[in-house]
């Protein structure tokens, strides 16, 4: 990725880009806890979006088109503490104008820590507000 934002803050690696598959992980630390000391739903999310996003990226033309989060949902199945999890996203129907991602979220062990759906939007460049 080129840009500095909230994947970097959360400790967020790219692992694989390919053909409509994304995996990446990211660390159960005091970046990515709640409160209580377990990983926090909103960092899984976060990784989830990540996963689906750079996937809608890597299939895009991104000189004409540009790709934004438009839902995402999560179950979280498993507490997690420290460590890292791993997101492996799979496109699952690839528009012209939104993509579906299914994200698992794993830990180290291979146990599901949260399901996720994302669909991400892809709109072309020069519309207001998305330059």
């Amino acid at each position: 990725m080129r840009h500095k934002g909230l994947h970097q803050s959360l400790g967020i690696e790219l692992v694989e880009i390919g053909e409509g598959r994304v995996v990446a992980t990211m660390p159960v630390d005091e970046r990515t806890r709640q409160p209580y000391g377990y990983l926090h739903g909103g960092a899984s999310v976060a990784l989830a979006e990540t996963a689906a996003s750079v996937g809608t990226a890597a299939l895009i033309d991104l000189k004409k088109e540009v790709c934004f989060g438009l839902e995402i949902n999560a179950n979280h199945v498993r507490p997690k503490k420290d460590g890292l999890v791993t997101a492996t996203a799979e496109a699952v129907h690839r528009g012209k104008t939104t993509m579906v991602w299914d994200i698992r979220i794993r830990d180290e062990k291979d146990r599901l820590i949260c399901i996720s759906r994302c669909t991400v939007a892809v709109v072309p460049k020069g519309l207001p507000d998305n330059e």
